[in-house]
């Protein structure tokens, strides 16, 4: 199955049956995922894969009662940079400097630009940024997920400083920012399941400029 058929199968599962996703696919998604792009290398998140049920129920509590989180296989926690520092950035530069095997001053002169362009800018702007950093690779995500055939909701519904604090957050640096409970739909059960899928008409959707 291509792509678009792909997209077509997929949809935001309502209903899931706690079937658990093999953990191969579990690793394709994850991978997938790793190997999204990001604004300067700095993929500036970490993911939290959840399968403890005792926390499911804890994040449930404060997830506006969402069934998909108690009732998935496992629940991802997308948690952005709580910022930049230059001590971060080099952390990441310096590994790609390690791995490609380059001297250690390759990167000097585009560090100093791009954390001359950050520096001046304020926390929020700093947390927003590794945000939407995120949720590129969310979408990446939800499309390997549809490729192995694994459901998947994207789900802001949640009180982010109750999943900072469950998960100790604010300590790695990170703010939560989306969850993606992955698994299988309980079709006999789901509303959405056989509803047509409705998007903007492509004429009102894409304007091309030539």
């Amino acid at each position: 199955m291509n792509l678009l058929e792909n997209l077509k199968w997929r949809y935001a599962t309502k209903k899931m049956n706690g079937n658990i996703v093999p953990q191969e696919k579990l690793d394709y998604i994850l991978e997938a995922t790793r190997l999204t792009p990001s604004s300067s290398g700095l993929q500036p998140y970490q993911l939290f894969v959840i399968s403890n049920r005792e926390i499911l129920e804890k994040i449930r509590s404060f997830g506006w009662n969402q069934s998909q989180i108690t009732d998935c296989s496992h629940l991802i926690v997308f948690a952005a940079w709580d910022g930049y520092s230059l001590k971060r950035m080099n952390k990441v530069w310096d590994r790609t400097i390690a791995e490609r095997g380059l001297p250690a001053n390759a990167m000097d002169d585009y560090k100093k630009t791009v954390w001359g362009m950050y520096e001046p800018l304020s926390n929020e702007w700093h947390s927003n940024h590794s945000a939407h950093q995120a949720y590129i690779a969310l979408g990446l995500a939800m499309v390997a997920a549809a490729e192995q055939k694994v459901d998947a909701t994207p789900m802001e519904g949640f009180i982010p400083a109750e999943m900072d604090k469950l998960l100790e957050l604010t300590e790695k640096g990170l703010k939560s920012v989306v969850m993606l409970p992955i698994g299988y739909r309980e079709e006999e059960n789901d509303w959405l399941v056989n509803l047509k899928k409705v998007r903007t008409p492509r004429e009102a959707f894409i304007t091309e400029i030539k």
